[in-house]
């Protein structure tokens, strides 16, 4: 179901016929109901991700505009949070780590083509987040990024490269420009601590 054939593009399709048929269905479905379905509703959109093979943990919150390309290649860990109109063009495996958030607008894409070879050829490559990550709105993940523990991505960043734990960052390309420094609820700017918000 989830082979890639990475063909010439100008001799046939990338994926498999059960690829393809299996993505109609699940585009269907979630059309009708998923993106319909009242937004407190994420227990049901989580079940719905579940039958098509992802992997999605407790407490997770999938909004129904959320644009998923196949969930089979999605790993969720506990309490993430998808915004409305995130789009996981997961060709490959998405995983996103525990209490991550992904916010409006966010692009994150597995897919790209081999410009050097005729035809065009599909290369896929996993995009991995950590845990406590947040990928402000409408930037734009490249495929086989790696973005570790704590980072934080500034809005409409592209992030071409991998991103070390624990930094803000921001640009195009993205790179990072400070430490995250954690603070307690109370006092947000103590220096030096971490605090896994409950």
């Amino acid at each position: 179901m989830t082979s890639t054939l990475h063909r010439n593009s100008f001799e046939g399709p990338s994926f498999s016929f059960m690829n393809r048929l299996m993505r109609l269905v699940w585009g269907i479905l979630w059309g009708i109901l998923g993106r319909f379905s009242p937004t407190p509703f994420h227990a049901w959109r989580s079940f719905l991700l579940r039958i098509f093979g992802a992997k999605v943990g407790s407490g997770v919150h999938v909004y129904p505009k959320a644009r998923i390309w196949a969930p089979w290649n999605l790993d969720l860990g506990d309490q993430v949070g998808i915004a409305n109109d995130v789009i996981l063009y997961n060709q490959d495996l998405i995983s996103v780590g525990t209490r991550s958030v992904i916010s409006q607008g966010s692009h994150l894409c597995c897919g790209t083509h081999d410009y050097s070879k005729t035809g065009f050829p599909l290369v896929t490559k996993k995009i991995q987040l950590g845990s406590d990550v947040w990928i402000a709105a409408e930037a734009f993940v490249h495929p086989g990024v790696m973005i570790g523990d704590g980072v934080v991505i500034g809005a409409r960043s592209v992030v071409t490269d991998n991103m070390p734990a624990w930094t803000v960052c921001s640009g195009n390309p993205c790179v990072p420009i400070k430490e995250r420094i954690m603070g307690t609820r109370n006092d947000p700017v103590t220096p030096g601590h971490r605090e896994n918000y409950p």
